[in-house]
């Protein structure tokens, strides 16, 4: 469910002083992310014209922790992340994706920004406690809040209406993903349920933000 609109402060230019600089220790679910990230069982389910088609798909998924940001008083953590993925079958890119998660540790609000090379760009908003095992954010076209933007040949072609991820964390440090995308394609009257699903498994650890190692290299130094 995307959240609710939040109550405006009278004072929207105040930033708070209480900023830990540390962002691995604030992100909430989101910490469990931070690293680099690899599978070679993906499965897509996308549209053709012969019908749906499923592919396997590698993947490598890069977290990278960024320093605290803020919008006035409103304070988040975040993780700025890289998608690749190729296929058996060619060695050309099958999807690249970029963007951001973020976390909002005084609301629990979690976002995921997206911008793919294909003209599109989305922003998805959900809630979870700091220790959730799952993680749901959602966009919908036409929103002006946590909406999707497309080219006008998206929009014609292959609109998306709706978005949604599911992210699963498992205990033994691996986690899962579903991606849901309703598509409307050009000349069929119902709509495509797009799904990406893949489980990853941790091939590199979290790095600190920048400002957390210019601040551990100052006290080492």
């Amino acid at each position: 469910m995307i959240p609710a609109l939040m109550t405006v402060p009278a004072d929207v230019f105040t930033e708070p002083s209480d900023v830990d600089p540390e962002t691995l220790n604030n992100l909430g679910p989101l910490r469990r992310l931070a690293g680099r990230w690899r599978a070679r069982k993906g499965i897509d389910l996308n549209p053709k014209a012969e019908g749906p088609e499923r592919r396997v798909f590698i993947e490598t998924i890069d977290f990278r922790a960024i320093d605290p940001q803020t919008n006035g008083p409103q304070l988040l953590y975040g993780l700025r992340y890289h998608i690749h993925i190729t296929t058996e079958e060619e060695d050309i890119t099958f999807h690249d994706q970029v963007g951001y998660w973020l976390w909002e540790p005084a609301t629990g609000l979690v976002m995921q920004t997206v911008a793919i090379p294909r003209g599109q760009v989305a922003i998805a908003a959900g809630k979870a406690t700091a220790d959730a095992d799952e993680i749901i954010v959602t966009a919908t076209r036409g929103q002006t809040e946590y909406g999707i933007c497309s080219t006008t040949f998206l929009e014609q072609a292959f609109r998306t209406d709706t978005y949604k991820i599911t992210i699963t964390f498992h205990p033994d440090g691996s986690w899962s993903y579903v991606t849901d995308t309703e598509l409307l394609v050009h000349g069929r009257d119902a709509p495509f349920a797009h799904q990406d699903r893949n489980t990853l498994h941790r091939v590199g650890d979290a790095k600190p933000n920048p400002l957390a190692m210019i601040l551990a290299k100052r006290r080492a130094g």
